[in-house]
């Protein structure tokens, strides 16, 4: 027995919304930071700009993703299209380590090649870039969570990555000028560092896309939610098994229902129908049930 409980509009909405204020974001700061960097002498600062432009390709992906995962169900799609949004989550992570792995690599030649030091008001846009890109994490990882997706969490972690390879920077370059020619170099060492970093949160979140697309079960506690909802229902004996995968932002659920070995078919049917309403209605975000009666041991 399935049921389609229709997504909530907003839900989509917010998470369009949100990415469109990350790309517009990476759009400004990106231009901004490139030409800080090549006027200011700073190469952290100019590969900070790079990454917040390959970002803008990111927040693309994610957006393509989130809307394809919104098609509905067809022919050849019967649980719909939502791997779409895994998968561009697994764009957007891979996208994220490879800014991380040329930057590693171009700031490793440039320690070894002298360079004139960054020019003071780099400090000044790398501060606003840090307030900024900490201010848009909080938001978009906040949105990430409340509507239970993957890639807009992948999104905010770009965020989260370019403030610290900010903050690195800012390091770096403090260091560059306080300490003169001798420490010239300190900005590229805090692109480095930087760029480990960035590495390991896209390896963080490519792990995390993986395992969604693998149909890892969710964390233990939505499964005890949703047996303790079933549970609860009028004529349930016990809950003997529970499935629960996720497929973009929402949950597909298989469970098995004990009853009454004597109970009437029909009787039984419709409690299978009451355990699917009752989930249904939950805020767990269920797409899909599916419901099997077993009679009680």
């Amino acid at each position: 027995m399935v049921s389609r409980n229709p997504r909530v509009p907003s839900r989509f909405d917010r998470g369009v919304r949100t990415v469109l204020v990350g790309l517009s974001s990476n759009i400004v700061l990106a231009a901004v930071k490139v030409a800080a960097g090549i006027l200011g002498n700073s190469y952290a600062l100019t590969a900070d700009g790079i990454e917040s432009t390959l970002d803008i390709f990111s927040s693309a992906v994610v957006l393509g993703g989130i809307k394809i995962s919104e098609l509905p169900a067809d022919e050849n799609h019967p649980y719909g299209h939502g791997k779409a949004e895994s998968l561009a989550a697994m764009t957007a992570s891979s996208v994220l380590m490879m800014v991380g792995l040329g930057i590693a690599v171009r700031s490793s030649l440039d320690i070894l090649e002298p360079h004139h030091t960054p020019a003071v008001f780099t400090l000044i846009i790398l501060a606003a870039v840090i307030i900024i890109k900490n201010g848009l994490f909080k938001r978009i990882f906040s949105v990430g969570e409340s509507i239970n997706s993957l890639s807009i969490k992948t999104e905010a972690w770009h965020h989260r990555s370019d403030a610290w390879s900010s903050a690195a920077a800012f390091i770096g370059i403090s260091i560059a000028i306080l300490g003169g020619k001798a420490y010239q170099s300190a900005d590229d060492w805090a692109a480095l560092a930087a760029s480990g970093i960035i590495i390991f949160n896209g390896l963080h979140m490519l792990k995390a896309a993986v395992a969604e697309i693998m149909d890892q079960a969710p964390d233990p506690q939505t499964e005890e939610t949703i047996r303790t909802i079933a549970g609860k229902v009028a004529g349930v004996a016990a809950i003997e098994k529970c499935k629960v995968r996720k497929s973009g932002l929402d949950l597909f659920v298989d469970i098995h229902v004990e009853v009454a070995g004597t109970m009437q078919v029909h009787e039984a049917h419709l409690i299978g129908h009451n355990v699917k309403d009752a989930l249904m209605a939950s805020t767990l975000g269920i797409a899909d049930v599916l419901v099997h009666i077993e009679p009680a041991k």
